[in-house]
């Protein structure tokens, strides 16, 4: 992937993977098959794909709400490519909420929380509305309603990450647009959908 990754952030991918790993033995939080080693596939959705999508931020942002974290991808992977982002991920599971807060402080990520809650339940915090420069979502369906409650945590100008395998994920209803298809892993056909929140009467770029 041309991937040129300080050592730093090879070292917390590397623990990011093997604590995720030894988690997911007692609990299910990855349906891929962890081992010590790495499987091709694992490591390329968990880790590479997040870190590649890492680019595709612009480099103004400041803020990254994950929404789904599950067991942290790519949220994490996202926060060690870029440790200028505060991270908050948002995962309604409690068991699964308990493991990204373990992970946070194995890794001393800075600026990092969890919000243990569905993320519909959110929008009744009026500190969070337009709060985020970035918003993270993969392996969530993303309908017309889901993709309305999910914008309102934009800023204007924001923009919306989603993880896709879809070529043409269509185009998103306002006040959201769909700046670009980026392929990840072009063998594995994941893409990244980049979707922007627009500025109510000005030309957003």
């Amino acid at each position: 992937m041309s991937l040129e990754l300080a050592p730093g952030v090879l070292e917390g991918l590397e623990a990011y993977y093997l604590e995720l790993a030894r988690w997911n033995r007692k609990i299910n939080l990855t349906a891929f098959e962890l081992v010590d080693d790495g499987t091709d596939e694992s490591v390329d959705r968990l880790l590479i794909e997040p870190v590649v999508a890492a680019k595709h931020i612009l480099g103004g942002a400041k803020s990254l709400l994950d929404i789904g974290s599950g067991g942290g991808s790519p949220a994490i992977p996202l926060k060690l490519a870029r440790p200028d982002l505060a991270l908050t991920m948002v995962e309604v599971k409690v068991r699964k909420s308990v493991f990204l807060r373990q992970v946070a402080r194995l890794l001393k990520l800075e600026r990092t929380a969890v919000e243990n809650a569905r993320f519909e339940e959110l929008l009744a915090r009026p500190e969070l509305h337009e709060a985020a420069d970035v918003v993270s979502i993969r392996a969530v369906k993303l309908d017309v309603s889901t993709l309305v409650s999910v914008q309102a945590f934009l800023k204007p100008g924001g923009h919306l990450l989603n993880f896709t395998s879809t070529l043409d994920p269509g185009e998103p209803p306002p006040p959201l647009r769909l700046r670009a298809v980026h392929p990840l892993i072009p063998e594995n056909q994941s893409r990244l959908a980049v979707l922007q929140k627009q500025r109510i009467g000005k030309r957003s770029t």
